[in-house]
């Protein structure tokens, strides 16, 4: 068996040798052999393959020098006893008649590499066999109404399969893993070999190619949206992100994962929110199975429960979208008791039953593990649904939670135009503000009130959470007063919910959701910043459950 990382390997001259061809495809939790081996702030897709050849013992592999991380990585692994067999191929980064050459070449010294380690003979029939069974036409695909490009680095086919069963859209490949191209299968030449190069380097192109206008040629393909994957310490397609971003009027979501499994999880809220803001909400989860609600009522009363990381909230509406009742409760450590709390409580302060709501939808991170749900919508539509709902004239939306931070910018009708939210870092979040409130020994209640008597400005400059309660303890040891030190832990969420704003271009009409909006030092600190008024709803926790309600009684009539 043989591992090949690269769409530019030529995959059939391996192939004719009689051997199993794979394209690797890590799957992996950590990188305990990557991190030895390699430096820390390298690729991690380059350390994923590392850490996935050496875990399931890969004895041979192909690869391309794409970028520098690829070369580290053969740098690496040519000194590992594991390998039997490891190859890596120079690609030009033309597409030209000395280029075809150049690369044939390279395809004869893989052969003669690989005759010589494996002692077999290339068999250019089976060769030949092999590359007319092959099509790659772009145009060969069906139409349908949802039309979607993967766009940038290479990502996992289970992150493709995922996109292409949530969607149930027409989902094209353009990462660097995608080989679609101007693929003629004329191999009865006699000079076949230089056929393939041609071929190959026909392939849509990598950011490492000279030429990239078919990346930009693409896009006229009148697509519904563009999905943009970007690997951590790649900066290659970073660029070409920002510049499409800039340039082009397709709807576009960027998402970048470090090829870990805990890192899927993180993403697919994205992914969910951005297909809803496309579909307007065709696509959301509608379960299979019968639900114990009864569906036939003389009033209609619906249910929106949002499970979050910190606390879960529940709110019921009429018919006349007038809220009934609500419920907060703190998310217990076990999800499924914080869900039943919340349900309990607000259909208590309702007097109703769970048979007198006509629908119910669940939403936040804990939404798919809701058994009593109707339907799933991501927390992004729902917080727009709801702020709409309260103020017709916002058009961003500040949502800090316990977890995460999101920016939204909706249109006047409560559609998502675009969103952004923070990576895994918890800095700036409900998280930071109660490891800083054990930290200085203050009540988190009592954190906004009290940085409004600072005399003196500080500021909290470390970007990581751990970092800045390490700013913070140094402060408390210089004698600083707790007011000044919360004022700058105020600031510095400030700066980075300003940048997170900036991401979705800000649009006046400002409103702010989530526990952090009862903070007034955030707040106070933030409108400075905008230069604007902020609105805060009367309970700012509930706005995705409303707004999940609301598309209940929508999904209801």
């Amino acid at each position: 068996m043989i591992g090949y990382v690269c769409k530019y390997t030529p995959i059939e001259i391996l192939e004719s040798f009689g051997e199993e061809v794979i394209k690797i495809d890590p799957y992996i939790t950590n990188f305990h052999n990557s991190d030895t081996l390699m430096h820390p702030n390298m690729c991690f897709y380059c350390k994923s393959v590392l850490e996935f050849c050496l875990k399931k013992q890969i004895k041979e592999l192909v690869l391309v020098n794409c970028c520098d991380s690829i070369r580290r990585l053969y740098d690496v692994l040519k000194f590992q006893n594991n390998f039997n067999f490891i190859h890596i191929i120079d690609i030009p980064k033309k597409n030209s008649c000395c280029s075809i050459e150049l690369f044939k070449k390279e395809i004869f010294k893989l052969i003669n590499h690989y005759e010589h380690y494996s002692k077999k003979i290339f068999n250019e029939k089976e060769f030949k066999k092999i590359v007319n069974n092959k099509n790659n036409d772009i145009n060969n695909r069906t139409s349908t109404s949802l039309k979607l490009a993967i766009m940038g680095a290479r990502c996992k086919n289970s992150l493709i399969e995922y996109i292409e069963k949530l969607s149930n859209a027409q989902v094209y490949n353009f990462t660097c893993t995608s080989n679609y191209g101007l693929y003629n299968n004329i191999y009865n030449d006699v000079d076949i070999l230089t056929q393939y190069a041609k071929n190959i380097l026909n392939y849509f192109p990598c950011l490492r190619m000279a030429d990239i206008d078919k990346r930009n040629s693409i896009l006229k393909e009148n697509f519904s949206g563009i999905i943009y994957h970007t690997i951590k310490f790649c900066d290659f397609y970073s660029y070409e992100y920002s510049n499409l971003k800039n340039n082009i009027d397709v709807p576009m979501i960027k998402i970048e994962t470090d090829y870990s499994e805990q890192s899927e999880g993180q993403i697919r809220t994205r992914i969910e929110a951005f297909i809803e803001s496309l579909n307007k909400f065709s696509t959301s989860v509608e379960k299979n199975y019968s639900s114990p609600v009864n569906k036939v009522h003389k009033n209609k009363f619906a249910l929106g429960i949002d499970s979050g990381s910190t606390s879960t909230n529940a709110v019921i509406i009429d018919e006349n979208k007038s809220i009934v009742s609500f419920s907060i409760v703190k998310t217990s450590s076990k999800s499924s008791i914080g869900v039943e709390k919340a349900l309990n409580e607000v259909l208590k302060k309702s007097e109703l039953c769970i048979e007198d709501l006509c629908y119910i939808v669940s939403t936040g991170y804990g939404r798919v593990s809701i058994p009593f749900a109707d339907q799933t919508v991501t927390e992004i539509t729902c917080h727009a649904k709801g702020a709409n709902f309260l103020n017709s004239n916002i058009r961003t939306i500040i949502d800090i939670g316990g977890q995460d931070s999101k920016a939204i910018k909706i249109d006047s009708e409560g559609n998502v135009k675009d969103f952004a939210m923070n990576d895994k870092c918890a800095a700036g979040t409900g998280r930071f503000l109660e490891m800083m409130s054990r930290t200085l020994e203050v009540s988190i209640d009592t954190m906004g009130s009290l940085s409004l008597k600072h005399k003196e400005n500080i500021d909290i400059t470390s970007m990581c959470s751990v970092f800045a309660e390490s700013e913070v303890i140094s402060l408390i040891a210089e004698n600083k007063e707790k007011s000044d030190i919360i004022y700058g832990i105020c600031n510095s969420i400030a700066n980075r919910t300003l940048s997170l704003i900036d991401r979705v271009k800000r649009e006046e009409g400002f409103m702010m959701t989530g526990g952090v909006a009862k903070n007034i030092g955030v707040v106070q600190c933030l409108e400075k910043k905008l230069n604007h008024k902020i609105f805060i709803p009367k309970e700012p926790e509930i706005i995705g459950a409303l707004g999940a309600a609301l598309i209940a009684l929508e999904k209801s009539s």
